[in-house]
């Protein structure tokens, strides 16, 4: 039964009850102010017409147990009647102010899907020659979008995905967030190299951060079949899965966020893997590396990925999201993002030589 159904139906029982006492009790008067009762509940969830439907039970119930012999006097009786009357009409303007701000919260929501729309657009399950998949919890109650960012863009230089974290959270960082996923795809579709797509964003973002803002991200690019490009910008690393081997892809050349390497003069550096077919790359944001139990232990995500892996990413991602959800006691306290790409077998003919499996490494503690 649904909520309004059932706070309509105690409505109508709890004036049905306070009837049935009436009848059974010699005198009256004492339960009759409990029909006020019905119509004050029902404008929890009902329509105006449907309060003023329980008033008018009420106040008729109310007329009818009064003139019983034995009831209360005529002034009395008034008095109790008049107060069913008032609390009716007080519970129809409560319900038609409800309703109305009902209202304005379905257009607000509407316009916050067509936001998250905007954004994060929804990424296909397969973009060029690679199966995809995404999953993305914001931690704010009744949040679609937040602080964390993704996108996958096929472009004439390949695939091109970025996955990054705002810092700070609520508005400011869903407009850092829009200004980063602006900036990316415009220059994936430019840039021929993907370093200067980094520093398309860095310009962009020097422009318009305030002195204390600024932006993890990691860039990837496959450039050529068989081949890896991954730009890390002061991100948690990407695990690269192979068989049944995670690597953590560590830059040798550590990069600040973006928005900070006028402070430290430090540039980002490229890093060129083979990148097989079977092989799967998985980036992630601190909402996943730092969720913790209440043990307070992280969650292992290089550790665990490889017991949830398929042929599919997004069973992959729901199997690890789950057990992220199970692992923080069902309700994450960060924005979390997870983005898989993985190269099917039948994708490409030309692979390279396959390096020696990977050894499977443990997320540092």
């Amino acid at each position: 039964m649904r909520g309004d159904d059932l706070a309509a139906g105690l409505a109508l029982l709890i004036v049905s009850a306070v009837a049935l006492l009436g009848l059974l009790e010699g005198t009256t008067l004492y339960w009759l102010p409990l029909l006020a009762v019905g119509p004050a509940l029902a404008a929890v969830t009902s329509r105006p017409w449907g309060v003023l439907r329980v008033g008018l039970l009420a106040l008729a119930l109310g007329v009818a147990l009064g003139s019983r012999p034995g009831g209360p006097r005529v002034h009395e009786q008034m008095i109790v009647l008049a107060a069913v009357v008032a609390v009716t009409l007080a519970s129809s303007l409560a319900s038609a102010r409800r309703r109305r701000r009902e209202q304005v919260l379905a257009d607000v929501r509407s316009v916050a899907e067509a936001a998250q729309h905007a954004l994060l657009k929804p990424v296909p399950p397969t973009v060029g020659p690679f199966q995809v998949a995404v999953r993305y919890s914001a931690a704010a109650a009744e949040a679609r979008i937040g602080g964390d960012l993704y996108a996958v863009v096929p472009t004439p230089h390949g695939v091109r995905l970025i996955v990054g974290d705002v810092r700070g959270k609520g508005l400011p960082a869903v407009g850092t967030a829009a200004l980063v996923l602006g900036v990316f795809r415009e220059a994936a579709y430019d840039e021929p190299d993907l370093l200067g797509v980094v520093h398309r964003v860095e310009r962009s973002l020097a422009r318009n951060l305030g002195p204390d803002d600024f932006v993890t991200a990691v860039f990837a690019g496959f450039p050529r079949p068989g081949c890896l490009e991954v730009v890390n910008c002061g991100h948690a690393p990407p695990l690269l899965v192979r068989g049944s081997g995670v690597m953590a892809v560590e830059s040798g050349s550590p990069a600040p966020p973006l928005g900070l390497s006028s402070l430290t003069g430090d540039a980002p550096t490229c890093q060129v893997l083979p990148f097989g077919a079977e092989d799967q790359l998985l980036l992630y944001t601190d909402g996943v590396s730092e969720a913790r139990n209440h043990g307070r232990e992280f969650y292992p995500v290089a550790e665990r990925v490889v017991h949830h892996l398929s042929c599919e990413p997004s069973q992959t991602l729901a199997g690890l999201h789950d057990e992220l959800l199970e692992h923080v006691g069902g309700r994450l306290h960060d924005d979390a993002a997870l983005l898989l790409i993985r190269k099917p077998a039948f994708a490409g003919s030309a692979e390279p030589t396959r390096p020696e499996e990977p050894t499977h490494v443990n997320p540092p503690t």
